[in-house]
């Protein structure tokens, strides 16, 4: 990938820090995305945090390469054990799945001291982020949902305030379905719950054909309950559109 131009995502990502942030990006990969900003100025300052070896160095030749090791530190770690805390006031975690980012700001809470805006892409488990967003003090300021190679993905970001503001409407369905996306109802976000409600559709005919149990009928239970949240939810849109 040329620095110049990001994926979709990873540009998706860029468009919720703010101008002049110094960042912190977790599981930077190959620094694609702290080079970006700091090749187009958006950034003071950058650290990029890999806890594997290949992709560290892969991140340490980026950054070289594009001559930016005054600007970018590439730090070898686990999570946010690569900061300080108030070493940078924007902080990016993308590519990963919902719970493990959980885990990662659940773990390093006390480096998250002096931080403005957190931007998490979670590959799945958007909900779980957003549970933890929640609990922790961080109000969702703004979502998006986009397609890129067949696969979609969700983008929130959240600044310290107060997390039941996006909520107010519905909390269940506003940590399911994300309280912006929920109202915006763009194509991404219809194809991601219809994909989601055929393969619950497919599990519970699975547990249909399982030996009878209280955990089989409590599995059963949730999954109904989320199907018929995903069948209102699509039929509203659908209603609206006729």
């Amino acid at each position: 990938m040329n620095v110049e131009q990001l994926s979709k995502r990873l540009g998706t990502v860029a468009s919720f820090i703010p101008k002049g942030s110094s960042v912190a990006d977790i599981g930077s990969d190959h620094a694609y995305l702290p080079c970006y900003l700091a090749k187009q100025g958006h950034i003071t300052s950058a650290i990029a945090g890999e806890v594997v070896e290949g992709p560290y160095q892969s991140a340490k030749r980026q950054v070289e390469a594009t001559g930016l090791q005054d600007m970018i530190q590439v730090r070898f770690g686990n999570g946010l054990n690569v900061l300080k805390p108030g070493e940078v006031d924007c902080i990016t975690v993308a590519g990963m799945g919902g719970a493990l980012i959980s885990d990662i700001l659940e773990a390093g809470k006390e480096k998250l001291q002096g931080v403005k805006r957190l931007i998490l892409q979670p590959n799945v488990g958007a909900n779980s982020v957003r549970v933890w967003l929640c609990r922790n003090g961080w109000e969702l300021i703004d979502e998006a949902i986009l397609e890129e190679d067949g696969k979609i993905y969700e983008v929130l970001a959240a600044d310290k305030g107060n997390p039941e503001a996006p909520y107010k409407a519905d909390m269940e369905r506003g940590l399911l379905f994300g309280p912006f996306l929920l109202k915006r109802k763009e194509s991404a976000f219809v194809k991601k719950w219809s994909l989601e409600k055929e393969n619950w559709q497919r599990v519970l005919s699975q547990l249909d054909k399982a030996q009878p149990s209280t955990e089989v009928d409590t599995k059963k239970a949730e999954l109904l309950r989320k199907i018929r949240l995903v069948e209102e939810v699509l039929t509203n849109e659908k209603n609206k559109r006729a």
